[in-house]
């Protein structure tokens, strides 16, 4: 008899109380292909070069769980903060907005003939608290000179504090200075010299989503917040009615065990799996140059729902034909995350997941990841996916009310800790605390922001 993902006593605490303070509501927040976000154009009246610098939700499409927190976060301090949003993401700005009951800063953002971006604050930010919404996705480049140009403009305007939101953090994959046999050494340190290109644009703080490594937090010589979308996932899987003892979470490489393996825990500790793959070079697996070489599986996955877990799904390829697979199933060249259900299929499970923070998707990801392998792709918004990209396994979650949380937290100088640890014991099947009777509600959490927990659990 099929039961719920996390224990009886977590699950209905997790799922029930972070929807009681609206930060997850999958009803709403999924955004799949037939009911999505749209931007309603008509709306706006600043225009550069027919588009909308800003696109503003539609009342209609709004999100129920947006419009009550809408309400509850009028009671909030809102002097002296400005939101204003890059062209990178200006949907997942409308909806931090929309959460904090705030309207969006106006800005005007333009690129001349020649690919030079120009940026004016058409408001005032003299002495106010400043947060900056600019993930740095591809193009990368791009995003990344928009978001140093606007924290310049910031800057000479007088802003007190300048927060650069980065749902997306860029380059964090070139964090150091690769050890293995494809490197020819000489190679630079990027996610080094992009938090200090940050860091002297004028940046005071940085608030990001799930760092590829959190060695990435100590390159930059300002504070960083670093919030972990992972409890927004686990509360849509919670929320699916498969066994927990039919369940096995699976890392798609050995540099994500720490992460499959913290995900694991909070599903009523299942299994873990590990593919181990070897790499030729970037985003290049041994096995597309050499057939002999084969990817192992350490772990049983017989008959059980393998969940995937990474960071992003970027891309990679190889013919199916190499993984002894029935070529009429799979027909298309897999990549990393792919190559793996692949071989999860291979070796006997029931059903494969794939979850994810950020869907950079770079071509031809979505060829592999629709071509019938995975049950379901569960991503979430820090990074924008066109509409011609969507496929029917693909489910895209909102982190919108987790930011503008974690912001309204920022803003008041508030404790990010209490936010960090009552999502950890929401999300714990094991957790077995005397202070758990302190989070019964998570919205007593967020509204005693200064409330602290004596055990240091």
């Amino acid at each position: 008899m099929a039961s719920s993902l996390l224990q009886p006593s977590s699950s209905s605490l997790f799922a029930g109380n972070l929807r009681a303070l609206g930060l997850v509501d999958h009803s709403r927040a999924r955004l799949s292909v037939p009911a999505t976000l749209k931007c309603d154009m008509s709306e706006s009246s600043n225009l550069v070069n027919g588009k909308p610098i800003i696109p503003v939700l539609n009342e209609r499409t709004l999100p129920k769980f947006m419009e009550s927190a809408r309400a509850q976060n009028s009671v909030r301090n809102s002097n002296r903060l400005k939101l204003f949003s890059g062209t990178a993401n200006p949907a997942l700005s409308q909806e931090i907005a929309r959460y904090m009951g705030l309207e969006l800063g106006k800005i005007s953002i333009k690129r001349f003939a020649d690919g030079e971006i120009y940026v004016q604050l058409q408001e005032s930010v003299r002495g106010c608290n400043v947060y900056l919404i600019q993930p740095t996705c591809p193009p990368a480049n791009e995003n990344l000179m928009e978001l140093k140009i606007m924290i310049d403009a910031c800057r000479r305007a007088s802003a007190k504090n300048i927060t650069a939101v980065i749902p997306y953090f860029g380059y964090a994959r070139a964090d150091r200075k690769a050890s293995i046999s494809y490197t020819q050494g000489r190679e630079s340190i990027a996610a080094k010299l992009v938090a200090n290109l940050i860091t002297k644009a004028g940046a005071d703080r940085v608030l990001a989503c799930d760092l590829h490594s959190g060695q990435s937090m100590g390159y930059f010589d300002i504070p960083v917040d670093h919030v972990h979308c992972q409890p927004v996932i686990l509360d849509y899987l919670a929320s699916k009615t498969i066994s927990s003892s039919d369940l096995v979470v699976v890392s798609p490489d050995v540099g994500g065990v720490a992460r499959a393996r913290a995900f694991a825990k909070k599903l009523s500790d299942a299994p873990l799996a590990i593919v181990d793959k070897r790499r030729h070079g970037h985003n290049v697996a041994e096995r597309d140059h050499d057939t002999s070489m084969v990817m192992n599986l350490i772990g049983d996955v017989k008959g059980k729902v393998a969940v995937m877990v990474d960071d992003m799904i970027d891309t990679a390829g190889m013919p199916s034909s190499v993984l002894k697979l029935e070529p009429k199933l799979f027909p298309v060249l897999f990549g990393t995350i792919a190559k793996g259900a692949a071989l999860l299929h291979e070796e006997g499970a029931r059903e494969v997941y794939a979850c994810c923070t950020h869907a950079v998707f770079s071509p031809p990801a979505i060829e592999r990841l629709s071509s019938g392998l995975f049950q379901e792709v569960i991503i979430t918004n820090t990074i924008p996916v066109a509409e011609k990209n969507y496929f029917p396994q693909l489910t895209i979650l909102t982190v919108a009310n987790l930011l503008g949380e974690t912001i309204w937290r920022i803003h008041d100088d508030s404790s990010l800790r209490m936010l960090c640890l009552s999502l950890s014991i929401l999300s714990n099947a094991e957790a077995d605390c005397e202070c758990l009777s302190m989070v019964q509600s998570f919205a007593f959490i967020i509204m005693n922001a200064e409330a602290d927990c004596e055990c240091h659990c």
